[in-house]
């Protein structure tokens, strides 16, 4: 069964249906779906083991972030589905992100310790530095074309899995990529709760910095603007390592989607793009 075929035969249809492809998902696969006078998204995407992705996560971690009002309603899911509130908005850029700080670091704290508060089942945990030497053994297993690296950069990790304790635990998001922000006009929403678990803030800080191309004014902003105080040293060196670690996470995703994913994107590409970003920021610690 192809997607359109699969999308027309859920059961939560009472009307004729119109369906238009959304673009830039370079995990799954997203669907505009007119039904009557509603908007709807739809959203294709099994589990993905080497990835360590599992949509039961992904469902209650949906559900609490609905809860505590910063991501769309999930109207209906079942195998390899989710169905979502549409809500009519832009998608923002890293150019919107960074000129958006003031209203998102907000939320992003609202994410961290509010969501604990609604959540119903089993906690995920993303421990960036077990995901770092997962992803190594699965490209192992699977003679990626990076094996020759993958001893340097496991080394890399061990060093800032030290540099970035000692820690916090919060709810994080943990894919803050600006394509998971969306802006309404007057509310930005956050989506997209696959890697949703508990982890250090400066993973969420960092990635969101990576991500999005903040500059170094930028990033002493964030973290002033999260902590709401003046940033000591230690802080901005444990968040340097986690930024770092979260950049060498990103890196090994892409390597492994080489491998595995079946959409249309150039992994290569993004590899050593990230891989790149890696070795710059490591390299300035």
């Amino acid at each position: 069964m192809n997607s359109l075929e699969k999308i027309k035969s859920l059961s939560i249809w009472s009307k004729e249906i119109e369906i238009k492809p959304l673009e830039g998902g370079i995990t799954n696969l997203n669907y505009l779906v007119n039904h009557g006078s509603d908007k709807l998204v739809v959203r294709l995407g099994s589990d993905i083991p080497e990835h360590l992705v599992y949509r039961s996560n992904e469902i209650i971690v949906s559900k609490a972030a609905y809860e505590i009002g910063v991501s769309p309603k999930l109207i209906h899911s079942e195998q390899g589905v989710l169905v979502l509130e549409f809500i009519e908005s832009t998608t923002l850029d890293p150019k919107g992100v960074q000129q958006n700080l003031k209203r998102i670091i907000p939320i992003i704290k609202k994410i961290h310790h509010e969501i604990p508060n609604t959540l119903s089942g089993q906690p995920a945990i993303f421990w960036v530095f077990y995901v770092i030497k997962y992803y190594a053994n699965f490209l192992k297993k699977n003679k990626s074309n990076h094996i020759g690296i993958l001893e340097n950069l496991l080394d890399k990790s061990a060093k800032l899995e030290k540099l970035s304790s000692p820690r916090e635990i919060v709810f994080g998001h943990n894919d803050f990529l600006a394509a998971n922000f969306l802006d309404d006009g007057s509310k930005i929403w956050v989506v997209d709760w696959e890697y949703g678990g508990f982890n250090d803030p400066l993973f969420d800080i960092g990635g969101l910095a990576s991500n999005n191309d903040f500059n170094q004014d930028q990033e002493k902003e964030t973290l002033e603007m999260y902590y709401e105080k003046p940033l000591n040293d230690d802080v901005f060196q444990r968040y340097n390592a986690m930024k770092t670690a979260s950049l060498l996470r990103e890196t090994m995703w892409s390597m492994v989607s080489e491998l595995t994913s079946k959409i249309d994107f150039d992994y290569r590409e993004y590899t050593e793009e990230n891989l790149n970003k890696f070795d710059q920021a490591y390299g300035s610690l």
